[in-house]
């Protein structure tokens, strides 16, 4: 990974932190609903997203159906013009993933793989980010399939509805 996109990434772990709650509540910095997609802007610095949590989620050990405690569950695509980020995708799964694991996206059939750190999971590079959105802008749903810190699998049933209204209304916001 290029220390460019370590910085990047660095942070927005540091907005991403933040991002979670303001998008589980209305908020004054929530600047449009599109669907099942909301879109966010802050201005200091300058960084815009979009952002949504799973209509269905699947957790189980050991083949059975298990019922655990996890926090926000969401999937955003970040715009950060003054660390020159344009689409990046992150997942937060509300939970550590395992340690050197890896989750599974799957777009419609499509499939990518995010690297994990802590509750964090990205793809490894911008080149990728822009695959998994153009996949997302032509797909109905995303699943993301993970493995807990304690053994746990999860999948996380994402809708694609409004994806591409969000986006490129975050973007246009966040244009550089």
């Amino acid at each position: 990974m290029s220390s460019k996109r370590a910085r990047a990434i660095a942070g927005l772990c540091l907005v991403a932190l933040a991002a979670p709650a303001l998008a589980q509540e209305e908020s004054s910095n929530r600047v449009a609903a599109k669907t099942d997609w909301s879109v966010f802007v802050e201005t200091d610095p300058k960084e815009c997203w979009s952002v949504s949590s799973p209509k269905e989620t699947v957790n189980t050990r050991d083949g059975r159906v298990v019922a655990v405690r996890r926090g926000d569950i969401l999937l955003f695509v970040f715009y950060r013009p003054g660390a020159e980020v344009q689409g990046q995708v992150t997942f937060t799964g509300g939970y550590p993933f395992a340690e050197g694991s890896t989750v599974n996206l799957d777009i419609s059939g499509t499939e990518f793989e995010l690297f994990t750190d802590g509750e964090w999971a990205w793809p490894a590079t911008p080149a990728d980010d822009a695959k998994i959105v153009t996949a997302m802008k032509r797909g109905t749903q995303a699943v993301l399939t993970a493995r807990s810190s304690r053994g746990t699998q999860t999948r996380d049933t994402f809708s694609l509805l409004g994806f591409t209204a969000a986006i490129e209304d975050a973007e246009k916001r966040c244009g550089s």
